[in-house]
């Protein structure tokens, strides 16, 4: 009897064992290996340490790893679905990649193909669109949206007729029409232009008018260019001689969104409306999750936006009209998530930023700013921004705003 027992025993102890042994990682865990696949021509560029991020969509779960001389990172992660981005750079050679909703249920191989870009002279350095509380008074206040740009190289660079715009779909959360899946690989396919919504703004000049030394900062105010700090003590003063305003009553009438600019304001500071495609009376910038794009055109823009085919109805959406700016002529762009939701979507291609900065809720006074390189700002002697063309790397949050006083 006691040798039939230890024989039954034996039996379920080999049993539990080879249960265990179909699981190949501890607690589960897959093997994922993410191939970074560099543009052709730039198989030089492949070098050990490209950082490839890896986020889990429903829980936020993060994770790093780094490729090796082959372009190869290999992980073992949690099954689940994910989104991986890789970012790489060489002098002013920026690759970068994006994969999303990549489902590892088990050992799983990833082609992570790279866009090439250039980093550029000017930066966004910070994008304020989420608004902050009226405290101590009662309610939330959104009309005092700014972004600021940089000049991130060592020569003057000049801001005339520099055209920046948000892209459709204006909410991460939302519907995107743009950008479609590739039914045989699963990748994301983004086109080959950013549809930008509602407007195209321009600043102004005459080519040689508004320098940017190196280390600099231009402010342009999206709402009002007043002194909001003067009613809600959380807000900011937009009511400077420096900044560039979004201020045209022909086109955006509506006296909440856009009073008319303070005293300190330049009226040779007013940025031009090229052309507008929707029908808000007033610019319209999503507060939770927004898409900022500066760009030039090779020809003046106004003549651009009369080409044809170039402003195009969304698909799905006949009342949601669009200008196609090739993604050639893009300078810098910057993609936010909305932090309170799971469900956020790409807009902006990987050539011009593969990644994005989470904004965790609105109505905070919480802005999204850019990080400094230390070790470039020490050797150039003034203060040079991280540029890796993907906001997962070179954004994060701050709890107030960098012109808050």
């Amino acid at each position: 009897m006691k040798r039939l027992i230890l024989i039954l025993l034996a039996a379920l102890l080999a049993a539990a064992c080879a249960r265990e042994y179909r699981s190949p990682w501890p607690d589960g865990l897959q093997l994922l290996s993410i191939n970074a696949v560099y543009p052709a021509g730039y198989a030089d560029a492949v070098h050990e340490g490209a950082v490839i991020r890896i986020e889990e969509v429903s829980s936020g779960a993060a994770y790093r790893a780094q490729t090796d001389r082959r372009g190869l990172a290999e992980i073992r992660i949690p099954a689940g679905i994910y989104r991986i981005t890789c970012s790489d750079r060489t002098g002013k050679d920026l690759f970068n990649g994006t994969a999303d909703k990549v489902v590892v249920t088990e050992r799983r191989t990833v082609d992570l193909l790279l866009a090439h870009s250039r980093a550029g002279s000017l930066v966004i350095k910070e994008v304020y669109t989420g608004g902050c509380s009226k405290a101590p008074q009662e309610g939330t206040y959104q009309s005092d949206q700014y972004f600021i740009i940089h000049n991130n190289d060592t020569e003057t660079a000049w801001l005339d007729s520099l055209c920046f715009g948000t892209l459709s779909p204006y909410n991460s959360t939302a519907v995107n029409n743009w950008v479609t899946r590739d039914a045989a690989t699963g990748e994301l396919v983004f086109p080959d232009f950013a549809p930008v919504v509602t407007v195209v703004w321009q600043l102004p000049g005459n080519g040689r008018s508004f320098p940017l030394e190196p280390g600099e900062d231009a402010v342009v105010a999206l709402r009002g260019a007043i002194d909001h700090t003067l009613q809600y003590p959380l807000s900011v003063n937009l009511n400077r001689s420096d900044v560039f305003t979004c201020y045209n009553p022909t086109y955006f009438p509506n006296p909440t969104y856009h009073p008319a600019p303070g005293d300190q304001v330049r009226a040779d500071r007013y940025a031009q409306v090229v052309i507008k495609t929707g029908q808000a009376n007033a610019n319209t910038v999503s507060l939770s999750s927004p898409t900022l794009v500066l760009f030039r055109t090779p020809m003046p823009a106004g003549d651009y936006v009369l080409q044809p085919d170039v402003v195009q109805v969304t698909p799905g959406n006949s009342a949601d009209r669009v200008v196609k700016v090739p993604y050639g002529w893009v300078i810098d762009a910057v993609e936010v998530f909305d932090g309170r939701s799971g469900g956020n979507a790409k807009r902006v291609s990987p050539a011009a930023d593969a990644g994005f900065v989470m904004q965790s809720d609105i109505y905070k006074g919480h802005t999204l700013r850019r990080r400094v390189d230390e070790a470039a700002s020490a050797e150039n002697g003034y203060e040079v921004l991280m540029d890796t063309n993907n906001s997962s790397n070179d954004f994060y949050e701050s709890e107030i705003q960098s012109l808050h006083r």
